[in-house]
């Protein structure tokens, strides 16, 4: 089986992470979203929260799994015997950063390749810094994240 590994903190899900799935959906045997939970990090949403987001936002993939991951990916990807991260790349600055990361890897473990995904252009100032600092200040989010997500981002930012 043909496995591909999407990590991310996806802190929060966006639209622009969904597109990444579905597309890799389509061209691979099945998708583990791996969540990622660094101790060094700041999350808005729990580990769970993430999940649970993701689980829901995914159930009509049946080739998509989501998993929580607390140790380097390189590391996750042997464990499961996965052979190739996915990642979605913004921009040219994005690239920069995988790229760098991506070589990174295959140094630690040389039987996993990494594949860059272009985001779609509609998504493509779709940040999950930016969304948060919206849903702080009321802002409409609507078109960058699930309502599901929506729901819950406005629920850590209470109007005043």
């Amino acid at each position: 089986m043909n496995t591909v590994l999407f990590p991310g903190s996806f802190d929060p899900p966006t639209y622009g992470h969904l597109s990444i799935i579905k597309r890799a959906s389509r061209l691979f045997d099945g998708i583990d979203v791996v969540v990622a939970v660094n101790p060094e990090k700041k999350y808005l949403f729990s580990a769970e929260e993430r999940v649970d987001m993701l689980e829901s936002l995914l159930k009509e993939y049946k080739n998509v799994q989501v998993h929580v991951c607390n140790t380097l990916i390189v590391d996750y990807a042997k464990k499961t015997g996965a052979k190739v991260l996915i990642r979605g790349i913004r921009n040219t600055n994005d690239f920069a950063y995988e790229f760098d990361l991506s070589v990174m890897n295959r140094n630690l473990n040389p039987e996993v390749d990494t594949l860059f995904v272009p985001t779609e252009q509609k998504y493509a100032i779709v940040r999950s810094s930016s969304i948060k600092e919206l849903a702080r200040f009321g802002g409409d989010i609507s078109e960058m994240v699930p309502p599901i997500v929506e729901k819950a981002l406005y629920k850590k930012f209470p109007k005043s």
